[in-house]
C-alpha cells in the first residue's frame, strides 16, 4: 500500500464531441502521474448540441500534480478551442 495520497477532480466541457474528449483524455494521460477516464452522459434525451459524454474524472498520484502548468494549459487549450472558455473543474472527494 502506497502512502501517497490521489486526488481526482471531474472535468466538463459542455458541447465537446466524444472524439474530441477521447483526444483530451489520451493527451492528459501521457502526462506522469495523471490518469483519465470517460464519465458517460446522464441525459436521457439526445440533443446534438449538447455532449455525449458528462465529464472526465482525472486521478493524479498526488496533490502536488494537481495545478501543474502542462494539465491547466492543456485543460484551457481545448476549453478555449472547442467551446469559448467553458471549462468546469469540480473536486472529488
Amino acid at each position: 500500500m502506497s502512502d501517497q495520497v490521489s486526488y481526482q477532480e471531474k472535468v466538463i466541457l459542455p458541447r465537446l464531441p466524444l472524439a474530441t474528449y477521447q483526444e483530451l483524455a489520451t493527451h492528459l494521460r501521457q502526462l506522469p502521474g495523471v490518469e483519465t477516464k470517460l464519465i458517460p452522459q446522464d441525459s436521457l434525451q439526445f440533443d446534438y448540441q449538447e455532449s455525449q459524454v458528462g465529464g472526465l474524472i482525472l486521478t493524479y498520484d498526488s496533490l502536488e500534480l494537481v495545478n501543474r502548468l502542462p494539465v491547466t494549459e492543456i485543460l484551457k487549450y481545448y476549453s478555449d478551442r472547442y467551446c469559448s472558455s467553458c471549462l468546469e473543474r469540480i473536486t472529488l472527494e
